[in-house]
């Protein structure tokens, strides 16, 4: 019995030293996973795609992951990186997925949502002297304007496009369509010298728009541009106020010019100079100053876009349907011409698609230069995100995935068998991807479209709401 006790007690304390050792090992585990958090950068969101396309610097980034805190990217790294040096409050997987910042759409009227296929297979003048303008003598309002813009903004959302550059009348009912979807928008404050529903003349455009800015200025996702509508619907007078005006409160100028064949020979007439040519001469050309289509420029008008440092938005969809031309993109670009790419307006397009307007802008350079190697992939995608930004004045805040940089982000889901096999993801976002496949999209870090649904906009009640307005339209 004493021997039985003796084995006893040391297999008793056998355990205890086993358990002690055991309970010190776990003890040093703890405080070394410990200390490794103490060194871990915490943050509010990752993100793990296949690949990350940055855009600056170029190229596809397998394996890598985003991270996000407080609205703005804190870093593009490998996923093996993130998981030792970041601590996320939230994880994402996209193991199909590509991420690339958001599309920025760098001209639109968005309100014209609601006019979409109003008048297909129209020229230019007729489309708006016969189909647009009358319609909106009739209804512009700020209800029309806020649920139209709404209405795109939704789009534009599920398409990938974070950020618009938009041009149209009532600028504060745009301004509350905007913040209720979460996107960012540029607000083009018109003005035009004849009289519509929204203001009596130019004057009382400027009023109406720097108003509208003073109510909106402090949003934190809206900026603001003046926006004439075109050097033949504004008179010298009216831009030189224009001018006055953007000088004195730094903001952009855009406008459309030289979109349709005729426009420069009534210039001419009228004020004996090319439109471009006159502009400059007003003072409105220079590093903020937004060419919108530019499909009819000669040698003399690249040359002055170029040594004034001006943005070019192409609209290749909407050039296209209304026969006014192919605007000569590569040219521009050899010249060191900042290109962005608009969509225009659904009532000319009629899709609000810069996925769409990347893959066109590609195939019809290559058709007009006889050059297959004009605007390859890749510069076309700096375009569409990048290129944008630049036009808009926001390239410091916006269209790369760099660290600082606000969180607008993109996934686009590369898994079914249209994009297999894949030997260039870059080569896919442009050729192959459509707007559909857009699974998520987030701006500053706010998830705005989670696996292709809206989280902010009822898109039931929306569509109730483009109904009613198709019944009053048509």
């Amino acid at each position: 019995m004493g021997v039985a006790l003796s084995r006893s007690a040391h297999s008793l304390t056998n355990a205890l030293v086993n358990w002690r050792s055991a309970s010190h090992t776990r003890l040093l585990t703890l405080a070394t996973e410990h200390q490794t958090l103490i060194h871990m950068t915490s943050v509010d969101l990752r993100l793990d795609a296949q690949w990350v396309v940055p855009i600056t610097p170029f190229g596809a980034l397998p394996d890598h992951a985003v991270m996000i805190d407080n609205g703005r990217i804190v870093a593009v790294c490998s996923a093996e990186h993130a998981e030792r040096e970041y601590i996320a409050r939230e994880t994402v997987s996209l193991p199909t997925h590509v991420l690339l910042p958001g599309l920025v759409n760098a001209h639109a009227h968005s309100a014209m949502a609601l006019l979409r296929g109003i008048a297909d297979d129209v020229a230019l003048k007729p489309w708006l002297e016969q189909h647009i303008w009358p319609r909106e003598g009739r209804f512009l309002a700020p209800d029309f304007v806020h649920d139209g813009t709404l209405l795109a903004a939704a789009e534009m959302l599920r398409g990938g496009i974070t950020c618009c550059n938009d041009m149209y009348f009532f600028p504060d009912a745009a301004a509350r369509a905007y913040r209720a979807s979460g996107m960012r928008a540029m607000m083009g404050l018109p003005v035009l010298d004849f009289p519509t529903s929204y203001a009596a003349n130019a004057d009382a455009c400027l009023q109406a728009g720097l108003a509208a800015r003073d109510t909106w200025k402090s949003e934190a996702r809206l900026a603001f541009s003046l926006a004439p509508h075109a050097p033949y619907t504004v008179g010298d007078e009216s831009w030189a106020k224009i001018v006055m005006y953007a000088r004195q409160l730094d903001l952009p100028i855009q406008t459309h010019v030289l979109e349709a064949p005729d426009e420069r020979a009534q210039s001419v007439v009228q004020y004996g100079l090319a439109p471009l040519e006159r502009l400059d001469r007003l003072g409105a050309t220079g590093p903020g100053f937004i060419a919108i289509h530019c499909v009819q420029v000669d040698a003399a008008d690249i040359d002055l876009l170029s040594a004034q440092g001006c943005h070019v938005v192409h609209c290749p969809t909407s050039n296209l349907k209304l026969a006014n031309g192919v605007a000569p993109i590569a040219a521009l670009a050899a010249r060191g011409v900042n290109v962005a790419l608009g969509t225009d307006s659904a009532a000319s397009n009629n899709r609000i698609d810069v996925f769409g307007e990347a893959r066109l802008a590609a195939l019809i350079a290559k058709a007009a230069t006889g050059d297959a190697a004009s605007l390859p992939a890749a510069t076309v995608l700096r375009m569409a995100t990048l290129g944008g930004a630049a036009a808009l004045g926001l390239d410091d805040k916006l269209g790369s995935l760099e660290a600082g940089k606000h969180a607008d982000v993109i996934a686009v889901n590369m898994g079914g068998l249209d994009h297999v096999p894949c030997y260039d993801p870059i080569s896919h976002l442009v050729h192959v991807t459509g707007r559909d496949q857009v699974s998520d999209v987030w701006v500053a870090g706010e998830r705005l479209v989670e696996d292709g649904v809206l989280t902010r906009v009822d898109a039931q009640d929306l569509a109730a709401r483009a109904r009613f307005w198709q019944d009053r339209l048509q």
